[in-house]
């Protein structure tokens, strides 16, 4: 609770996310086709009065000037901006209740849309320090009360030193006449709030710098909604992942910094240390060695079908859980076998090579249909068995071979071995994982058991074919047409020369390990792997965890949550639940899911709690991690 201590805040571009007499602009001008240009104008008036650049009563006027709004457009934005509350306030509401006392708002902005919002958070209406408008008679806006103090330069200092205050006063803001009031020492501190927009300016004079409200509790040791502010929870996002993935972190309050390329081991090792999630896709390689560097290091998200580029095993000794899309690119990499499979049947592309180069062959030689053919597919996995839908409605004849016992699809037939396949396809395909037991899983073997002139798709992993035997059979006329997605080896990055010995032969078709890489897709994944890892990061949810167990957990409300990740040991929950008894904690939920390695406990225990029963958790012999969230 505060007691001698006091908050003045900002409501523009901080208690909200936006400019008010901006948006109330945007409305009021919604039918004036010069709308976009008087906006724009409106907004650097704005920020030019937020810089310090121009006085604050002529960023005032000159706005005013241009808005031609009226009362029935203020209704219209008290609609809009209950809806843009910044974040961090909107999610520490009990915070400004509770402290109604000791909280104001002072503001250039105006109290007709100011006071209906501010005090759906507990703000009391005469702590609301704002200017007003003018109205004509039709209700028109045709300026400010200039008598009002904040109409005019230095009006925020005016006010807060009127407000008497006896304490420490602290104000938060995001423009230079926040700052004013510090500097004329009508407070004692200045908190630039950058949640929302950053201004350079103001940033270099201000006490101290906060990305969120969370932040501004968490330093002044204030009662916050979240243990912890998200904003010092960085994230490390490589390989030029989904924007959508990058904007959803962003909106949880996460620090996000992102690189487009790969990093190798030595540079991931280095980078990594002061992450708490890692997002990657299928060219990073997680290892040993870099878990090890990775002591803040909560989540991985693969942002992609396969793991196999990380150290599972060692991840899950270290606490770290990892997460996937198994499911979101299926779709996007069956189309594209589809649409390959036709392309090679047909002699497609050697067909639009030769009109490129002016030759016209209107043949049908080697050209064939997809109905009645043979359709092998190696894995019957969540692509393989989305294909085998799609090709049998084409017409086509489906068998599978997987290691894992699956449920056939439509007529879809199983074979026994993987030979009994190889000796029944017109087309084989293959869908298996990255596993190191699926390497060269084709080879000369495999080919030679092949019928002739078979069609040939990896659009999985490029390790499970040996390509020098691949290459032979395509020589030597065994196979009628490839395509192939995957390398042994692939180009760490888009100016890297791609090298293979399968460069050069009409009848293949080469992709960048595109099979995945759809908007669609991507933004599936994108979305997929982000609310996994934040659910993970903020409440504790396991679902969708590829190493840990997983638990679904109910949303954390009126409690704080204990997390125990530990080795699977017999005896660890009832250590817990001594620890929590002899700490007279009363446990409102608990969960607990073990898998071969570790054991996953969740206790949801009152909001009072003697906080010693934290660092006696995490001594509990074979503890891995142990946090709290609330």
């Amino acid at each position: 609770m505060l007691t001698d201590k006091y908050i003045i805040l900002d409501f523009d571009s901080t208690f909200i996310q936006v400019e008010g007499l901006d948006e109330l602009a945007a409305i009021a001008l919604q039918d004036n086709p010069a709308k976009d240009e008087i906006v724009s104008k409106i907004k650097q008036i704005t920020n030019d009065g937020m810089e310090g650049n121009i006085s604050l009563s002529e960023s005032l006027s000159s706005r005013l000037k241009l808005l031609s709004a009226s009362k029935k457009h203020i209704d219209l934005l008290i609609k809009d901006l209950h809806k843009k509350v910044s974040l961090s306030i909107s999610r520490n509401e009990d915070f400004f209740r509770k402290n109604a006392d000791n909280i104001y708002i002072v503001s250039s902005g105006f109290k007709e849309y100011i006071i209906p919002v501010v005090t759906k958070y507990g703000i009391k209406e005469n702590h609301v320090l704002a200017n007003t408008f003018i109205y004509d008679a039709a209700g028109n806006i045709t300026g400010a009360d200039t008598a009002n103090p904040l109409a005019n330069d230095l009006g925020k200092v005016k006010v807060v030193r009127d407000l008497g205050l006896n304490g420490e006063v602290y104000v938060l803001g995001d423009g230079i006449t926040d700052y004013e009031i510090k500097k004329h020492n009508a407070a004692t501190r200045f908190y630039a709030f950058t949640e929302n927009i950053i201004r350079p300016a103001v940033i270099k004079v201000a006490s101290k710098v906060v990305p969120s409200f969370d932040e501004f509790l968490y330093i002044n040791k204030l009662d916050m909604a979240i243990s912890y502010p998200r904003n010092r929870i960085k994230i490390l996002l490589l390989e030029n992942i989904h924007p959508h993935a990058l904007n959803l972190l962003k909106q949880e309050g996460y620090s996000v910094e992102t690189i487009k390329g790969s990093l190798t081991e030595d540079e991931l090792s280095e980078k990594i240390r002061d992450i708490s999630i890692l997002g990657i896709r299928s060219k990073t390689t997680v290892s040993q060695k870099v878990l090890d560097n990775a002591d803040k290091l909560l989540a991985i998200g693969a942002f992609c079908i396969g793991t196999n580029q990380i150290d599972l095993t060692y991840a899950t000794k270290k606490g770290i859980s990892v997460f996937n899309a198994p499911y979101s690119n299926t779709r996007s990499v069956v189309e594209l076998a589809i649409g390959e499979i036709i392309m090679l049947l047909r002699n497609i592309v050697n067909k639009s090579n030769q009109l490129h180069n002016g030759i016209w062959d209107k043949s049908a030689e080697n050209s064939f249909e997809v109905r009645g053919k043979k359709l092998g597919i190696v894995g019957y996995g969540n692509i393989g068995s989305q294909l085998s839908v799609l090709a049998e409605n084409m017409g086509m004849q489906v068998y599978y071979y997987d290691l894992v016992e699956r449920l056939q699809l439509g007529n879809a037939k199983k074979c026994e071995s993987l030979d009994e396949l190889l000796g029944i396809a017109d087309i084989v395909t293959l869908h298996v994982d990255g596993r190191e037991d699926n390497s060269k899983i084709i080879g000369e073997r495999e080919f030679a058991l092949m019928q002739d002139k078979v069609i040939f798709l990896n659009l999985s992993r490029g390790h499970i074919v040996d390509i020098e035997a691949l290459v032979a059979n395509l020589k030597n006329g065994k196979i009628l047409g490839a395509a192939i997605d995957v390398f042994p080896y692939e180009p760490k990055n888009n100016q890297e020369e791609f090298v293979n010995e399968l460069r050069g032969f009409k009848n293949v078709i080469l992709t960048p390990h595109v099979g995945g890489s759809t908007e669609e897709a991507q933004l599936n994944i994108g979305d997929f792997v982000a609310r996994r890892m934040t659910s993970y990061i903020n409440g504790g949810d396991s679902t969708g965890s590829v190493n840990l167990p997983n638990i679904q957990l109910p949303k954390l409300k009126n409690a704080h949550r204990l997390i125990h990740l530990h080795t699977n040991t017999p005896g660890i929950l009832a250590h817990i639940n001594q620890i929590l008894a002899s700490h007279n904690i009363n446990v409102l939920g608990q969960y607990l899911k073990t898998n071969e390695f570790v054991g996953y406990v969740i206790t949801d225990i009152n909001l009072g709690y003697d906080k010693d029963v934290i660092d006696d958790l995490k001594k509990i012999e074979h503890t891995i991690k142990s946090r709290v969230l609330y």
